[in-house]
């Protein structure tokens, strides 16, 4: 059984078994284009990546399935050299505790994203990034657009358009990454990880 036939059964819920690490050949790879009108398979694929993330969220499915939270996944990142991404990107609750209007910032599977157009301003997250398919902190800014532009067909088929900033452009530059076979820490300079460029923008 193929990794994609036994992700898209229906009993099944992906878990960090699925979930390959650095070193694995898939993550360095180019992935392929999917097919239009998509595939059930890829749909479902899209969907069950959106709810591993939603799982990893949730306190309560988290420590019984034992995974780690996370913000978006690809899925080269589950052995499957295929341009699809998935990104959950909750929204924080207010000064005085409350949950959000709208509980998520960011909510989408996206088959064949691309960026169209960026910002020359960059970006890094104050704290570095992280990658479920990294066990190790690695400590360094790992330098975005501010700003970018995204193409991508969404679930149904039709074609999108969006534009991102701050957090939720740093989450879909990483995801489009693994795609295309980058990881994360290929973008901080090893000379000298925490050095700000002029105009950088660091984000909380």
């Amino acid at each position: 059984m193929s990794a994609i036939e036994k992700l898209t059964k229906a009993s099944h819920l992906i878990n960090m078994d699925d979930i390959i690490r650095e070193g694995h050949p898939t993550l360095r790879l180019n992935a392929q284009e999917v097919a239009l009108p998509l595939s059930d398979q890829d749909i479902i694929l899209g969907e069950k990546m959106l709810q591993f993330l939603k799982h990893s969220q949730d306190p309560v499915m988290a420590e019984k399935m034992k995974l780690r939270g996370g913000v978006g996944l690809a899925a080269p990142q589950l052995d499957i050299s295929r341009r699809i991404i998935a990104a959950l990107v909750p929204n924080p609750e207010d000064e005085e505790g409350n949950p959000p209007k709208e509980a998520y910032a960011l909510q989408e599977i996206m088959f064949n994203p691309r960026i169209v157009s960026h910002s020359v301003q960059e970006a890094a997250i104050e704290g570095g990034e992280g990658c479920l398919s990294v066990d190790r902190e690695v400590q360094g800014y790992v330098v975005r657009h501010a700003r970018i532009t995204v193409e991508y067909t969404d679930k149904t088929g039709e074609k999108q358009r969006i534009k991102l900033k701050g957090f939720n452009a740093i989450v879909i530059q990483h995801e489009i990454d693994h795609i295309n076979g980058i990881m994360f820490y290929d973008r901080i300079d090893p000379e000298h990880p925490l050095a700000v460029k002029d105009g950088m923008l660091i984000i909380e």
